[in-house]
């Protein structure tokens, strides 16, 4: 039953990767959460809980393509142990600091400049490892799987940063995370896999305008790049500024703000199920554009709800919304991209869908300051789905390319 939804379980080396990833994904929920929390302790400012989600996602923007050129040089499973280790390293720094009570918000901001600086490697890096895992049959379902993954952990993880805040501090949380990247590392050591790496060796600068002209050049990838930015925006940006609902809004503490941030992950995992069965019945397209149109329905409604649980379902279908979209968008230009390019490609995801989002955070965090909480998310709503109606101008071409990788796929 399980591997009919999910096929590409049955692969040995993505399922230890997957179960792996869950484990260390719930962590970075743990530190996601109590990072927000801890810095609206220390300074009650919207503004600054923006501005340090920002100096996270700002080297994505900065150094993501560099990444793809060392994704495109290297064997990717030994990158990506490398900024594992790396990551988990930072994550103990931050913990004991919390834990000694010597933190301060400019120490928070440069340790998740630095864990943002690890990602722009460590992104682009696994969403490149994952063709390798599976059959290409299966990779619209390892794809989705992935997606599915972060979210179902941020299903577990913010509850549990609420209770663990509340228990053992914000501290315990970053230690706790720290300690939940053994799983992933150990999977990673685990797998067989074949080491691929392109045998082109060009100059780092011409390496990544080779990727952003393949990129750009292509209509669909272009496209969906382009869409993907927007989304990364001013749709995913809500998230930024939950702590600020939570507490100013609807008046819950931090068990609270696990439970609004877990009511977008269930809709998160909901939707990893149903994409994942109907991915090989279903047009990429139906899913891109109804999920986009879902999300800015839900998140429009969710600024009228008047408390956290009358909020709940507006969450969960704005979070089904973000990765049918997402994950689908994906899974269509991983199905388009030729492997010597594959790891420069994805970074420009990468750039699109994490490095943009500083801009989101400062513009959400700023337009809050200034009209409300409210105002600034029906704003990302409205411009998200109005993007995501150009995209309808491009649907018939998304599906006959799309088409054409599942039969390629069948025929290989």
């Amino acid at each position: 039953m399980i591997r009919s939804i999910f096929p590409a379980l049955g692969n040995r080396n993505y399922a230890l990767y997957f179960f792996g990833q869950f484990v260390s994904l719930i962590g970075t929920w743990l530190q996601t959460v109590a990072q927000g929390w801890l810095v609206l302790e220390l300074t009650n400012s919207a503004f600054l809980v923006g501005l340090i989600a920002a100096l996270g996602a700002a080297p994505s923007l900065l150094f993501s393509l560099f990444g793809g050129v060392i994704v495109d040089r290297f064997p990717k499973k030994h990158i990506v142990i490398f900024t594992q280790a790396s990551s988990m390293a930072l994550a103990l720094i931050l913990g004991l600091l919390t834990v000694f009570g010597t933190i301060a918000v400019w120490e928070i901001g440069v340790l998740a400049f630095l864990l943002g600086c690890v990602t722009a490697v460590d992104a682009p890096a696994r969403q490149s490892f994952i063709p390798e895992l599976v059959a290409k049959e299966d990779l619209a379902s390892a794809i989705v799987l992935n997606s599915g993954t972060f979210n179902a952990a941020r299903v577990i993880g913010p509850g549990l940063a609420g209770l663990l805040i509340a228990l053992v501090g914000t501290g315990g949380a970053f230690l706790l995370n720290g300690a939940s990247y053994i799983a992933v590392i150990a999977a990673l050591f685990a797998m067989r896999v074949q080491l691929i790496t392109t045998k082109q060796k060009l100059h780092p600068i011409a390496a990544i305008k080779e990727g952003l002209s393949y990129s750009f050049t292509h209509p669909v990838i272009r496209v969906l790049l382009i869409f993907i930015g927007v989304v990364s925006i001013f749709g995913w940006s809500y998230a930024t500024i939950m702590p600020v609902i939570a507490k100013n809004t609807f008046h819950v503490g931090a068990t609270g703000l696990g439970y609004l941030y877990a009511a977008t992950g269930l809709g998160s995992v909901a939707a990893m199920f149903v994409v994942s069965a109907l991915s090989r019945r279903v047009s990429p397209i139906v899913f891109i554009i109804g999920g986009n149109t879902l999300f800015a329905i839900s998140i429009i409604l969710f600024t009228f709800a008047g408390s956290a649980v009358a909020a709940l379902p507006f969450l969960f279908f704005a979070g089904f919304g973000l990765i049918s979209l997402n994950s689908t968008s994906n899974t269509t230009i991983q199905s388009m991209v030729a492997d010597q390019v594959r790891g420069r490609v994805m970074s420009i995801y990468v750039l699109m869908f994490l490095g943009l989002s500083p801009i989101g955070s400062f513009e959400i965090g700023w337009l809050s300051e200034v009209a409300g909480t409210a105002f600034a998310i029906r704003v990302g709503a409205v411009v998200v789905f109005l993007f995501g109606m150009l995209v309808l101008a491009y649907r018939k071409r998304i599906s006959e390319e799309y088409r054409r990788y599942q039969e390629n796929a069948a025929a290989s």
